[in-house]
């Protein structure tokens, strides 16, 4: 009885040094770079409530671009304090006619509707699709690494938030993906089946060669 007792009173002790040693926060110090675990942390004795609090997501995003679409981003890399806490969001403006062209994300997404309406949807990976038009207040969860889009079906603006699970999600889009970079029209010919003449014509558009 006597050894439990020791034994008990060890390991209590052991856990409520652990517990004095937990940090609560990290908020990222972007003047390092970004590793496997994230950033490293800023000094806590200089931190302030500002650090904790971001209003990038009152502003619309500019969307006088081709897909009529602007995004702020509340990530890492804009809002520090996210840095390790696992969680994201960004704003979506999309213009009437305006498209989120086919993405995909690392983690897990939440999209939930602000204004207007529009269609969102995914790609399951057995080529399944699953979409609906969306109205004021619809929420829709994006597994994992699906390919998904949206597109404005109104005739107002629309206005999205999405939520991640994680810090910074990444993104990669189908049409930059092909268009934005030097791969050989040849080899892009091949492995999408569009003609070349389309795939210069995207490539002007997004700045890709070759």
């Amino acid at each position: 009885m006597d050894v439990l007792k020791v034994s008990f009173v060890f390991f209590l002790f052991i856990s409520l040094s652990s517990a004095t040693n937990v940090v609560d926060f990290c908020v990222a110090d972007l003047s390092f770079p970004v590793g496997p675990a994230g950033y490293p942390c800023k000094n806590p004795a200089k931190l302030t409530v500002d650090d904790f609090v971001y209003s990038g997501l009152s502003v619309a995003g500019n969307t006088s671009n081709i897909f009529k679409v602007g995004i702020n981003e509340a990530f890492d890399v804009t809002f520090p304090a996210l840095n390790g806490q696992g969680i994201s969001m960004l704003r979506a403006d999309i213009g009437v006619g305006g498209v989120v062209p086919l993405h995909s994300h690392r983690v897990t997404e939440l999209i939930f509707m602000v204004e207007g309406t529009m269609v969102s949807g995914f790609i399951g990976s057995d080529n399944k699709p699953y979409y609906k038009n969306m109205k004021k207040g619809d929420i829709m969860i994006i597994p994992q690494g699906s390919y998904h889009f949206s597109v404005n079906t109104g005739n107002t603006p629309a206005i999205a938030t999405a939520t991640f699970n994680g810090a910074n999600p990444g993104i990669r889009v189908v049409t930059t993906s092909i268009a934005a970079n030097n791969l050989p029209t040849d080899i892009i010919q091949k492995v999408t089946l569009l003609d070349a003449k389309q795939i210069l014509d995207l490539k002007k558009i997004f700045g890709g060669s070759n």
